[in-house]
């Protein structure tokens, strides 16, 4: 019995595969077209910046390049600030102690002489009166101090006048203590200027002698607008 072919001929002769090969991105082509929409995207997000912070690099530039003369002030600003010594030797008219801390809180006009407080010295004592009544809502923020430099007896109506006026405290000191915080202009004397003390007891401002009421009063308005968060009622 003559055996038999099982062979399948179409599968022997099959046709050789035929495959297509797809050629792979190149990566330089596909980093640079990452890089520019990165570069697009910074882009677009500083000009957004840069269009918000216009209004605010235009008030920096007027502020500081253009400052138009009018926003000079007419005391002497003070800067640095000095800040108030915690030791400063403050005693009351009856000869206690007073804590110097006890004078924070509240803007403070202080007027420095002695004792004997001619007509100067009254001068700037009514001056200081007359600038709180002129702060108006705001008076209740402001104190007023007189520093006595010496140990001479203060007139007893002074004294009495001095007692019944709202928001005023008297206190001595000796001078050379005070001149650790408070310095006249150059060529005056250390009771020829009224003082302006800030809240936290910084020295702010000196106003010059014999000063004009109304345009120092300008200045302390401007404060007191600026510190308005800080309120506290004067001593």
């Amino acid at each position: 019995m003559s055996g038999t072919n099982s062979s399948n001929p179409a599968v022997d002769e099959a046709e050789p595969l035929h495959l297509t090969v797809h050629s792979m991105p190149r990566a330089d082509l596909a980093g640079s077209e990452a890089a520019q929409r990165t570069a697009r995207g910074r882009a677009k997000m500083l000009l957004v910046l840069l269009v918000c912070a216009a209004p605010v690099l235009a008030s920096y530039f007027a502020f500081y390049v253009l400052r138009p003369e009018g926003r000079t002030n007419y005391a002497a600003l003070i800067d640095p600030p000095r800040a108030l010594p915690p030791d400063l030797p403050l005693t009351d008219l009856d000869g206690r102690a007073v804590s110097a801390v006890s004078l924070k809180g509240q803007w403070l006009l202080i007027v420095v002489g002695h004792g004997a407080c001619g007509s100067d010295c009254e001068q700037r004592l009514f001056m200081q009166r007359q600038l709180r009544e002129m702060t108006g809502g705001d008076r209740d923020r402001v104190g007023k101090l007189w520093l006595v430099i010496d140990d001479e007896p203060i007139a007893p109506a002074l004294r009495a006048a001095l007692a019944a006026a709202p928001a005023t405290r008297v206190l001595r000191v000796p001078a050379p203590a005070l001149q650790r915080w408070l310095a006249p202009a150059a060529g005056e004397s250390l009771e020829s200027h009224l003082y302006l003390v800030d809240p936290m007891g910084q020295w702010m401002m000196r106003a010059p002698p014999h000063a004009d009421p109304v345009k120092l009063r300008r200045d302390i308005d401007r404060l007191l607008r600026a510190s308005a968060s800080w309120h506290r009622p004067g001593q």
